[in-house]
Order: C-alpha cells, then sequence, then structure tokens
C-alpha cells in the first residue's frame, strides 16, 4: 500500500536538489492511475534560463537495459530462443579467451549480471583510446580481462552483458536492434520521443536540455563540461537511448501491467537476485530492479546515468503508480553523493 504525496513534499525535494545539491535542473513526473503530476526546478540551460519542460528529451543511461531485456524476453516468449541457451549457441566463438567461456554463459546470466564477465567500462584507458566503438570492439575489451568470477557463481554490474544481449537480439532476429527495439516497444507504444542512437551519433533530436558532466569528479568546485552532444557508441544496448519522462511513463505501465510480456516470461524478469557492491538495498531481475525503502516499501523499475545525464524510473510493481525523475547533471553536493540521494528522497516522499 503507497500514499499519494502532496505536491509540496515533491517541491521540497527538487529545490533542495538546485539550491542544496547544485544541479543545474531537475524534474520529476508522477502518475497514479488516471492522475498525473509534472514539477520542475532549475534550468534545461545554463547560458539561457530556460526551464525544463515535460516534454524534452535526455538520455536514459542504463534505463536502456530494460528496453534491451523486454525485448529480448518477447523472443524468448516466441519461442526464438531460451534463457537457459548458451551464448556461444548464438555468439560462436564470439566469447572466448583469458578464462571467459561463452559454453558456460546463459541468456539468463547475462540479464541478471551473473555472468561474470568483466565491465569494460572499467578499462577506460582502451576505452577511450578508440575514436569509434562497436559492439564487437567493446566485448574484445572486456575479454581481454579475466572473468571476475564463474558464471552463475556470483553477482557483479557489468555493461558487456548487455553489449552482448544486443548482439544476441541482432543474431535471433537477423535485423538490427534499433529495427528490433521500434518493432516490439516503439511503435506499438507510440513512443515517439524515444530513440537508439545511430552508431555514434551524438545529438539528440527534438527539444531537450542541455546535458552537463564534471566528468565524474565529486568536489565542489570541479569544471562543467556540456557533453550534450556524445558519442553514445560506446554505451550501445547498455545505455545509449533517449527517452522523455511521459515515454518512460507509458513503457514502464505497460511492462509492469503485463502488457508486453507472456506471464512466463514476467515472472521470469522480476526473480530478482541480490546485488553486490551496487546500489544499496536492490535485487536485480532480467533488466529490472527493485529497491526497498528504510521503511520496507519495495519499488520496481531501474535507473541510468551517463554524462550529463542521471534519471530514475521507480514504483509499484503494478506499474499504477510510478515516478519519472531526470537530472541534467552528473553530481549533488549538498549531503548528497550524487544525483541517487536525490532520487531517493523522491521516492520517499512519493511512496513511503
Amino acid at each position: 500500500m503507497t500514499k499519494s504525496t502532496t505536491p509540496d513534499l515533491i517541491r521540497d525535494v527538487l529545490d533542495r536538489a538546485v539550491r542544496e545539491g547544485r544541479v543545474p535542473g531537475i524534474l520529476t513526473e508522477v502518475r497514479r492511475d488516471e492522475q498525473h503530476r509534472f514539477a520542475t526546478s532549475g534550468v534545461a540551460d545554463a547560458a539561457s534560463g530556460l526551464p525544463r519542460l515535460h516534454h524534452h528529451r535526455f538520455r536514459i543511461g542504463s534505463t536502456t537495459k530494460t528496453f534491451v531485456a523486454t525485448v529480448l524476453l518477447r523472443l524468448v516468449g516466441e519461442g526464438l530462443l531460451g534463457l537457459e541457451d548458451r551464448v556461444q549457441r548464438w555468439l560462436p566463438n564470439v566469447v572466448r579467451g583469458n578464462g571467459n567461456d561463452g559454453a558456460a554463459i546463459t541468456v539468463r546470466h547475462l540479464l541478471n549480471h551473473t555472468s561474470g564477465l568483466f565491465d569494460y567500462t572499467d578499462d577506460l584507458e582502451v576505452l577511450n583510446s578508440y575514436r569509434t566503438h562497436t559492439p564487437a570492439l567493446l566485448v574484445e575489451i572486456a575479454l581481454a580481462h579475466p572473468p571476475v568470477f564463474a558464471a552463475g557463481t556470483g553477482w557483479r554490474y557489468s555493461n558487456t552483458n548487455y553489449i552482448l544481449a544486443g548482439m544476441l537480439i541482432e543474431a535471433v532476429t537477423g535485423g538490427s536492434l534499433h529495427d528490433a527495439l521500434h518493432r516490439h516497444l516503439i511503435g506499438p507504444l507510440g513512443l515517439t520521443s524515444t530513440s537508439l542512437p545511430h552508431g555514434g551519433d551524438p545529438t539528440i533530436e527534438g527539444a531537450h536540455s542541455r546535458h552537463y558532466t564534471t566528468l565524474f569528479d565529486p568536489s565542489p568546485d570541479a569544471a562543467i563540461h556540456d557533453a550534450t552532444e556524445l558519442d553514445v557508441s560506446m554505451f550501445g544496448a547498455a545505455g545509449a537511448m533517449i527517452s522523455t519522462t511521459g515515454d518512460l511513463h507509458r513503457f514502464f505501465a505497460a511492462l509492469l501491467g503485463g502488457q508486453l510480456l507472456h506471464p512466463r516470461e514476467q515472472t521470469e524478469m522480476m526473480r530478482t537476485v541480490p546485488t553486490q557492491e551496487w546500489i544499496e538495498h536492490t535485487g536485480y531481475g532480467l533488466g529490472i530492479c527493485s529497491v526497498t525503502l528504510p521503511t520496507g516499501v519495495t519499488v520496481w523499475g531501474m535507473g541510468g546515468a551517463l554524462f550529463g545525464s542521471w534519471s530514475y524510473a521507480y514504483g509499484t510493481r503494478d506499474g499504477r503508480h510510478f515516478l519519472v525523475a531526470n537530472v541534467n547533471g552528473d553530481w549533488a553536493h549538498g549531503g548528497w553523493q550524487d544525483p541517487i540521494g536525490i532520487f531517493t528522497d523522491l521516492l520517499r516522499a512519493e511512496f513511503e
């Protein structure tokens, strides 16, 4: 059972985020059944002072993973592959070397981060040495390292898992990940402001907020850079998508409401495993995360962060009461270590 907050509670968190957290701008949209509330504080553009608007697009980072997992589970529901299929079956000889073995890793291991594969984003020196990034290159960077643990014996968040998940979708469908997302989700749900950029396209089409980054330097005097135009090929199926609060609401309402997956795949998606060395009080399913708030209330959804944009999309398990929030920066001060603290305060204000 959750309550519906007064707008003043959300407003207080937003204003403190800008005043004390010194984030550029923050927006949130809450929907419960047929009612919705949109609130914002700060700016979309530091130069012009333009406020953040409800239709502004932003990069959603790892919330991309929920879209990718949903497409893959729809393919499972169609009988085109199975969760226990080995990666080797669909991507022959792609995952091998340095103790990595695609014959030991299943589709499930990829989707719930129990594969043990090294996260290619942890090798920034090599990652940044390339001007363009293909999925094959990102996997190659990861496989230059031994696995963190044997498949199925632990948990470790790894973007490599979802680069491979995107490659699996393409292997199974014979088409592009871009086309699969449109065919299964973007088109049917009318997500007109949601997209996966082609290749290294650095632009955000349509009205959008500027994205500001300190390059994840947490110090109060860190230099701030404009990262709105960003080559996201290094994130791909792990975090490159763009969306809006409205589109994310529509997607999660359909997903959690049981409109996108068959009951069996829906059950598998929500079957979580404990996380380790990640966000506290979380469980991870197949592309979706549960967060237990201090009072014991559990919300479901996904968050995402990359240069200049940090987002959270969480709500009740049935999707009928949901909050989507975005900061167009990747830092927070005033007692918050990063925007996760701000988002946690928003979730507590809305759901506790």
